[in-house]
């Protein structure tokens, strides 16, 4: 738009009334009538401007827009138009234009019918699905044994051709696995029949624990069920039934070990042998082919279990007598160590299985070895304390003397052989005088194997650190009182020395010891 600023004269007759031109033109003679400023012009003109050209920027926007939503629609459509094909896995559609000619709207005329009928053919495609799926869901709910009320999802982003045909054969694969299932309960059956004739059990019994209609001779109004809850439960009961037989045959191949060996270690006869020769056969066979009916029934498990424990039984007698001899040895060294006696409740415990007849004699051997074993290592570890210890219980032993020589010295002293009284009381003095040392080192030597060994460190059933404590305490007892003695008897001889010259003294002390005598 052009300004409206006025350059020159134009006679109004030439412009027409509707113009912005005649306006203007009119505009200004009424200016020049009035005489209006020219700044005041300028102004005016400039807000007319203004006016104008935000009119014109309106329907502009408004043209805009119009064009924007006119390319939206468009592109909407195309998305939507290749959505569909992408979704029915079609690579194109005949009546849609290759190249998009004209104006929008043009264009956009031109791309609507084939829209309409990819979603034409969108509908029927989906109704397949559904009548596919529909059908798939009927068939698993009725394998799966539950009730048909899960409500239908189809994959609308996938509605191509190739899906349905995988729908489709995954409809065909279900119909034949509902035809498969009762071939594969009647397996079951078979497999069920045949380990209960084993075993000596009852299969019909069987069978009705997992489900009344597996029975021959059921209802016919009653469809077996072939859920795989059912298959799982004829599976499980099936593997059961195996596992009960191979722990079956597994019994019956120890019991035959067994009874073998006791055999040999009791040298049985032939005759009592005879009976037990088809369970021994049976006992070698590692299959179940070879297994006739009732071969692995209870009763003749319980047969030959009944056996292994009278023969056991008398193997017990030689058992206990080795197993004493073995259990005196762990006395003998404990007695020497001065040890308390080690597993005491496990040789209990073994003895008692001795009795029971539940012990393998290899297994005795070895347990009791062991013990042995243990009980040396330990003994050996407590030599060195042990050695000290003889050495503290002799020094004891010299300082008990000394104590009775001191006490009636002068009764040695005139007694036959005294010189060698003299002798022995210095040498116990010198002995003596280590004892405090040695029980240092003996208490420090016993609580590092108490702390090695995280036990504590018994002689003769009494803890040897807290026994070394006491003598300790009881020879600091002892010292005092012989230093109290020695004091007093200090004190005394002086005192005496004194009473010969003063006489007072002596009464004075007289009354002061009566007096703290009768206090006492």
């Amino acid at each position: 738009m052009g300004s409206l600023k006025m350059t020159g004269k134009a006679p109004c007759a030439a412009l027409p009334e509707s113009s912005c031109a005649y306006l203007l033109q009119e505009l200004k003679m009424i200016w020049d009538e009035v005489g209006q400023e020219e700044n005041e012009r300028e102004r005016i003109l400039q807000e007319i401007e203004q006016e104008c050209q935000e009119v014109y920027r309106r329907k502009v926007n408004s043209a805009n827009m119009s064009r924007i939503q006119l390319h939206q629609a468009l592109a909407e459509s195309e998305a939507e138009f290749t959505n569909l094909l992408l979704s029915l896995g079609e690579r194109s559609f005949p009546g849609r234009p290759e190249k998009m000619t004209g104006t929008l709207k043009e264009q956009l005329n031109s791309i609507t019918p084939a829209l309409q009928e990819m979603q034409m053919r969108k509908e029927a495609r989906l109704k397949q699905f559904i009548e596919v799926q529909t059908e798939i869901q009927r068939i698993a709910s009725e394998i799966a044994g539950r009730p048909e009320n899960e409500a239908i999802t189809v994959n609308q982003e996938d509605l191509s051709l190739k899906k349905l045909e995988e729908h489709q054969s995954e409809l065909q694969r279900l119909k034949r696995e509902k035809s498969d299932r009762l071939c594969k309960v009647e397996e079951y059956k078979v497999l069920i029949h045949n380990y209960a004739k084993i075993m000596g059990m009852d299969p019909s019994k069987i069978l009705s624990n997992v489900h009344t209609s597996l029975l021959d001779g059921a209802n016919d109004q009653q469809t077996k069920n072939i859920s795989d809850d059912i298959l799982n439960k004829l599976n499980t009961m099936v593997q059961q039934l195996k596992e009960e037989k191979n722990q079956r045959m597994d019994k019956l191949h120890s019991l035959g070990k067994a009874l073998t060996k006791l055999w040999n270690i009791l040298d049985t006869n032939m005759e009592e042998r005879r009976p037990y020769g088809e369970i021994k056969i049976y006992s070698m066979t590692s299959g179940s082919s070879m297994l006739g009916p009732g071969s692995l029934t209870l009763e003749t498990i319980q047969k030959i279990e009944s056996e292994v424990q009278r023969l056991d039984h008398l193997k017990a007698s030689k058992m206990k007598e080795l197993f004493m001899i073995k259990q005196t040895e762990i006395k003998e060294i404990c007695k020497k160590s001065h040890m308390d006696m080690p597993y005491q409740t496990e040789m209990n415990k073994i003895m008692d299985v001795i009795m029971s007849g539940d012990v393998d004699h290899d297994d005795l051997l070895k347990t009791m070895d062991e013990y042995i074993y243990k009980v040396k290592e330990e003994a050996t570890s407590r030599k060195e304390i042990m050695d000290k210890v003889e050495k503290w219980m002799a020094s004891c032993d010299e300082e008990r003397w000394l104590e009775e020589y001191s006490r009636d010295e002068r009764r040695y002293s005139i007694s036959r052989g005294a010189h060698k009284h003299l002798k022995r009381a210095e040498r116990a003095r010198i002995i003596v005088n280590k004892i405090p040392g040695l029980v240092e080192l003996l208490m420090a030597k016993t609580e590092i194997w108490e702390q090695e060994r995280e036990k504590v460190f018994y002689y003769d059933e009494l803890p040897l650190l807290a026994m070394l404590k006491d003598y300790m305490l009881t020879l600091k007892e002892k010292e005092e009182e012989k230093y109290r003695q020695w004091t007093q008897h200090k004190l005394q001889s002086s005192i005496k020395q004194r009473l010969q010259y003063q006489p007072w003294l002596k009464y004075y002390l007289e009354q002061q010891t009566s007096y703290y005598g009768s206090t006492t």
